[in-house]
């Protein structure tokens, strides 16, 4: 793989919201500092904005409901967003969303910012609103997010089932930008997670860039995703 030199590094903090455009021919690499973090993402055109991420047309596309290493993340215009090159955590979840507000207090009880000032427990749909806010983006923009690091089980009956201490410390997923995107990410547990106590994990990012080379894996894993890549490419002919 052929990286160039570290761009920048950020901290996420647990319970903390980021949003940020990779630029073509850059990757974001995701660590997880201390175990068992959850990031949800979201995906947008940094250009065209109502274009942004399709995870049921990813999903279908790639013919599976486990988005790993390999994988692309496809928008709603059959475009590659982004591709994910490296997954040590082996598994992102596409079907548990985020929690809102009332659902926060419901499962971990009050923790108002009166009492516990930047301690206090936040939730993903605010975080995500307000980051979307910057870029111009209300709530009828905010759709399903992909959670990073999290694994959602289906059994034979259908029932889902989270897996508890999926992700451990060092554990890494990486990015790459075929196209400028758009990211807007926040750090919060997982709504299946049964930890009954609020504890948001903190995550590590690093921007670097790349050779379009270390994509090359998502791009050849099926035929769909090479025709993505064309159209993706495309945009920049």
């Amino acid at each position: 793989m052929s990286y160039t030199q570290t761009i920048a590094e950020d901290l996420l903090p647990g319970g903390g919201h980021l949003s940020f455009v990779l630029k073509r021919g850059q990757v974001v690499r995701f660590t997880d500092l201390e175990g068992g973090a959850n990031v949800s993402l979201m995906l947008f055109n940094a250009h065209e904005k109502s274009e942004r991420l399709n995870l049921p047309d990813s999903l279908k596309c790639q013919h599976t409901a486990k988005l790993t290493r390999g994988h692309c993340l496809y928008s709603d215009m059959g475009r590659v967003l982004a591709a994910i090159t490296q997954d040590s955590a082996g598994w992102s979840d596409s079907i548990g969303g985020v929690l809102n507000a009332d659902e926060v207090q419901e499962k971990y009880g009050v923790g108002r910012y009166q009492e516990l000032r930047n301690g206090f427990y936040r939730n993903g749909t605010d975080n995500l609103l307000v980051e979307m806010g910057k870029w111009d983006l209300q709530l009828t923009d905010l759709t399903m997010p992909l959670n990073l690091f999290s694994r959602v089980e289906v059994d034979e009956q259908g029932g889902l089932h989270f897996a508890q201490g999926h992700s451990q410390a060092g554990d890494v997923i990486e990015l790459y930008a075929p196209m400028d995107t758009l990211f807007v990410v926040t750090a919060l547990q997982h709504p299946m997670d049964p930890a009954p106590v609020y504890a948001p994990k903190p995550v590590q990012l690093t921007f670097a860039n790349a050779d379009e080379s270390v994509a090359e894996h998502c791009r050849t894993s099926r035929p769909e995703n090479e025709r993505g890549f064309i159209n993706t490419h495309r945009l920049f002919a």
